[in-house]
């Protein structure tokens, strides 16, 4: 099971930026190659992840970076919207209240945390100090498109079957446009593989206490139609990780 570094001198040294450094990835490869065949692109998790964890934040405020975790080629992927405060402490990805819901929901829908995979869109935490407390802050489009050539390079390195966009900047970062979750919920193609749209599980934190019952059934619910989705798939011939980048992707907009 891949799980995440610790950061690299350069990431700790990144962390005290107050702003972000434009980097793109081709930028990135080549300032930390040591010789001519470094620059290549990064053609395992291991070294993508190392790559990551050696650039700079794209986002205001972000410190080390949070890596996806997971075995490569399994069945679904998980994609949310970025680290919160306790994954960036921790150092992986959804293990703060919101990840706690997402564990419960999988658990009832018999999805494995284990044997599945688990990332964000973005890979730093984007936040506004206020006082001692480090405030959420929503990236924008522009800062999910520095990040998605990493998602995409990631998703080909993992291979999984089925993709999960959870909340409407995943779905961004997956396609490459924004699509409305209330009409797009559902089955989806996403990333050139079979997808699913849901909420985010911490939109379910946001909400009125009254309305967090019927809101619950239906991520569950969600869940169950994942699980389901990742059993038909299995049925289907997988695709050799890695051939997706050069094969018939749908690239999105942006």
């Amino acid at each position: 099971m891949e799980i995440a570094a610790k950061p690299s001198q350069n990431a700790r040294k990144n962390s005290k930026r107050t702003s972000p450094l434009r980097t793109t990835p081709t930028m990135a490869i080549r300032e930390q190659a040591t010789n001519p065949e470094d620059q290549r692109l990064p053609h395992s998790l291991k070294a993508l992840n190392r790559l990551i964890l050696g650039s700079p934040s794209f986002v205001k405020g972000g410190g080390q970076a949070v890596l996806g975790e997971g075995p490569i080629g399994a069945d679904i992927a998980f994609v949310g919207e970025q680290p919160g405060d306790r994954e960036e402490i921790a150092g992986r990805p959804f293990v703060g209240p919101a990840g706690r819901l997402l564990d419960r929901a999988m658990k009832e829908a018999g999805i494995d945390r284990r044997q599945s995979y688990v990332t964000n869109a973005v890979k730093h935490f984007k936040f506004e100090q206020r006082g001692k407390r480090r405030i959420h802050s929503k990236p924008t489009a522009g800062e999910v498109k520095h990040y998605r050539w990493w998602l995409e390079r990631e998703l080909d390195l993992v291979n999984p079957r089925v993709v999960v966009a959870l909340g409407a900047t995943a779905v961004l970062a997956l396609v490459g446009k924004p699509l409305p979750i209330r009409t797009h919920r559902g089955p989806l193609e996403l990333a050139g593989r079979a997808g699913f749209l849901t909420i985010h599980p911490s939109f379910l934190l946001r909400m009125p206490e009254k309305d967090r019952p019927k809101a619950w059934n239906g991520f569950l619910s969600d869940m169950k139609k994942i699980s389901d989705l990742a059993k038909a798939q299995r049925k289907e011939p997988l695709e050799p990780s890695g051939l997706r980048q050069n094969g018939g992707r749908k690239r999105g907009h942006f």
